[in-house]
């Protein structure tokens, strides 16, 4: 499986790399030789100890089987993905094995059912039977290891990543005194949570525990957020939710930056749809229009990639809207409320002509008019929007230009057009619209709010977030972390920000325990998922659910919640708020011109995207994507995904930064040779990869990789784009500008085999030749 490096070097990642920890983390026997261990467990049969290998302390315990399977008989049991939001359904092989166990302190063999394999759950609305890489790799997690089994306590100072085990009741006990202080000095507002967004009754159930208590309600934080589309989304059709494709149905699809058959939104629901629309209607074959300055895995397979300037994804979507409205296809009115938050829009947007957007866009005024007839007559057409094109600083115009060419040529609630997937849970957005369950946390999206959120914090409980890598360095997040008194972590592995907790409370895996999600998008109805687990936990960790419950019942003043155990919850199902009104969409809805706007929200005008840097110093636009494997580096533990090749690059187990061709040919720069990317935040150094997919004034690197404490697989691999990331924000909604950072590139080494490319000398590009 590891195989070899092009230098000759292996690719097995090296034993060491994460932080000490006092006592076992997991089920190791120090540095005992596992097939040793199996082979003095066969000769003894029940017991033995481990003196003839030095340790003599050791004792190997053979538990009593806890599972009743039939050798060689495999039982397939429904669980939930949890890799990402998406929600998709699996059915995990499970067989007799014998394995390694945590039992009471003890380290012993046993016979249990075990997840040997995961397959797409063919009954699952989302996925219906198809999986993603991540997905397959996910059970990893469970016997990753260095995965955490039992409670740990700090030991050493904060951020030196020395543990000791301590007791389940011992580390209760000791949260449990640090939240009945906050509430017997009336301060149980300084207790902060702190989530990864999650949809689902486990956020629902944190969500209930902090209001009980008396605390604000816990705040998420995802670096690849898609608060900007949720926003736009309120302003333009009211619902303040993530969109569904009829991918199946569209005859024609353009998408502005949006990689969704790799990592966005519900990637393989989507991968369904696509397919559908390509081969799954005899003599008819949809035609797909990629709109970028980076080529995605999702350009690869478009049939006509459109090289666009940073920030104005939404004025070729304008222009687009234009030339359909000047030809008579469709009058400005059809686009109804959402063409009126576009400035000029009922005017029929005389500022948008081919040629004033050819001179903005970088695009011709043929291929332009060209877009915009097939847009307009190969219906159903629909525009997707995401990505880069939102994270600038006027991405949310951009959201709503593409959102008002949609609802121009009538493509919103319509087959083949945009959805917005029922919500279980839905609750009253600001705009007048139910929102997803999901949205009723706070999302933490910019440095003042997260600074102020943690600045009063005395108790931090952190579930799934790393924000101390996923931040950028202007953000000064492992310094607000440090100032914190008391500090709780739920995860299951050590990273750069659980290293920094008090006490860790490591969660079961997804497949030892009750899993449960309400997905936001990838189906036309609503969907409520909901499984028991998959075979018997391997560690004593307890399910992060149970816990919170257990917690509301310790202190000195319980929280009444009406569930004893997460299980009975998910049970139970979602809140009677499901069945909370919707607002139509448009064309469940007769629309006049004269009708007043459903909302009073001003039109907005184009304004140009801002950047950090002066460009005649940083010459080059970074973009910062989620990796295909590791997305936003939350992965980057599992070795199966960084064994994975990348699609564009086929690079393994490396960093790189893709830089186009002829660029690299001026400036002297080889596949391999390293490269120092400097912004005024700080400086990187990584491999460079030519790319013939690239914009000759843009720079991009894959998120993912440069952690500093994430199990022996990610620890000090690679270097992390995130981290000199200017601190700039969307100008509307606050959301970090992730792609309005400008850089310089130097040379600074020749390459010596550090970028590790699956397909070798087959990514040797000719030099490029110049387009006429």
């Amino acid at each position: 499986m590891w195989g070899d490096r092009p230098d000759g070097r292996s690719k097995r990642p090296p034993k060491g790399g994460v932080q000490t920890v006092a006592g076992p983390v997991g089920p190791t026997l120090k540095d005992m030789d596992r097939r040793q261990f199996i082979k003095i467990s066969g000769l003894t049969g029940s017991s033995a100890t481990l003196a003839s290998c030095g340790n003599p302390e050791y004792h190997l315990i053979r538990f009593i089987p806890e599972d009743r399977i039939v050798p060689g008989t495999a039982v397939w049991r429904p669980s939930i993905c949890p890799l990402c939001p998406a929600g998709c359904g699996l059915i995990a092989r499970v067989m007799d094995s014998e394995v390694e166990v945590l039992r009471n302190g003890q380290l012993g063999l046993t016979r249990m059912g075990l997840a040997k394999k995961l397959e797409g759950n063919p009954d699952h609305p989302i996925n219906r039977g198809k999986l993603c890489t991540r997905g397959q790799a996910a059970a990893e997690i469970t016997y990753h290891p260095d995965r955490v089994g039992h409670p740990l306590k700090r030991a050493g100072a904060r951020g030196e990543g020395k543990f000791e085990e301590i007791s389940w009741d011992q580390a209760l006990d000791e949260l449990v005194s640090k939240l009945d202080a906050l509430e017997a000095a009336n301060d149980q507002k300084k207790l902060t949570i702190l989530l990864r967004p999650q949809p689902g009754l486990r956020t629902e159930l944190i969500k209930q525990f902090a209001a009980g208590f008396g605390a604000p309600a816990p705040v998420t934080f995802e670096f690849f957020n898609d608060d900007v589309l949720r926003r736009a989304n309120a302003l333009s059709f009211g619902i303040h939710q993530l969109p569904t494709f009829d991918l199946a149905e569209s005859r024609y699809v353009v998408s502005f930056g949006a990689d969704f058959l790799g990592t966005w939104n519900s990637p393989v629901a989507q991968n369904v749809g696509y397919g559908q629309m390509r081969q799954g209607k005899p003599g008819s074959r949809g035609k797909f229009v990629q709109v970028e300055y980076r080529m995605s895995q999702t350009g690869a397979n478009a049939d006509e990639w459109v090289a666009v300037r940073p920030g104005m994804e939404g004025v070729l979507a304008l222009g687009i809207a234009q030339v359909i409205i000047k030809s008579g296809a469709r009058r400005a009115a059809d686009a109804g409320p959402a063409g009126m938050l576009i400035y000029g829009w009922p005017a029929g947007l005389t500022e948008y002509t081919p040629l004033d957007v050819s001179k903005r866009a970088g695009i011709s005024t043929a291929r332009i008019e060209r877009l915009a007839k097939e847009f307009a007559e190969q219906r159903p057409a629909v525009a997707i929007i995401a990505g880069a094109a939102l994270a600038q600083t006027n991405g949310l115009f951009n959201a709503l230009a593409v959102n008002a060419l949609n609802a121009l040529v009538g493509s919103v609630g319509t087959p083949g057009g945009v959805f917005f997937m029922p919500q279980a849970g839905a609750q009253e957005d600001i705009a007048g619209g139910p929102r997803s369950a999901s949205a009723t946390a706070r999302s933490l999206n910019e440095r003042p709010q997260l600074q102020n959120e943690l600045r009063d914090a005395q108790v931090l409980m952190i579930d799934g977030a790393n924000p101390v890598y996923a931040g950028p360095r202007a953000w000064k997040v492992k310094e607000a972390l440090m100032e914190v008194p008391y500090i709780v972590s739920f995860g299951s592995f050590i990273d750069e920000t659980s290293v920094l907790a008090d006490v860790i409370l490591p969660d079961h895996s997804f497949l030892e325990s009750w899993v449960q999600s309400m997905p936001e998008s990838g189906a036309k109805t609503a969907v409520v998922s909901m499984a028991g687990p998959v075979m018997q936990p391997l560690h004593e960790t307890r399910a992060t659910g149970d816990v919170i419950l257990d917690i509301a019942t310790r202190l000195k003043k319980p929280v009444e919640l009406p569930w004893k155990t997460f299980e009975e919850m998910a049970k139970a199902g979602p809140s009677p708020a499901a069945a909370a009104p919707r607002r139509p969409l448009p064309a469940e809805r007769k629309r006049d011109s004269a009708q007043p706007q459903e909302n009073a929200e001003a039109a907005r005008k184009f304004v140009e995207p801002q950047f950090d840097g002066d460009a005649s110093e940083y010459a080059f636009h970074f973009l910062p994507y989620p990796s295909q494997a590791l997305l936003d580096g939350s992965l980057a533990h599992l070795p199966l995904l960084q064994e994975l090749p990348d699609p564009m690059s086929s690079a393994v187990w490396s960093s790189w930064v893709e830089i186009n061709m002829q660029t690299a040919n001026r400036l002297g720069v080889r596949q391999g040779d390293w490269v120092e990317i400097t912004s005024r935040q700080g400086t990187i150094r990584v491999p460079a990869f030519p790319s013939p997919g690239i914009a000759p004034d843009v720079v991009a690197m894959p998120a993912g990789q440069g952690h500093e404490n994430f199990t022996r697989y990610a620890t000090g691999r690679g270097a992390n784009p995130i981290s000199i990331l200017a601190p700039v924000v969307e100008s509307e909604t606050g959301a970090l500008a992730w792609a309005a950072t400008r850089v310089k590139i130097t040379r600074v080494a020749d390459a010596d085999g550090s970028l590790v490319l699956f397909a070798g000398s087959l990514r040797e590009y000719p030099p490029e030749k110049p387009h006429r």
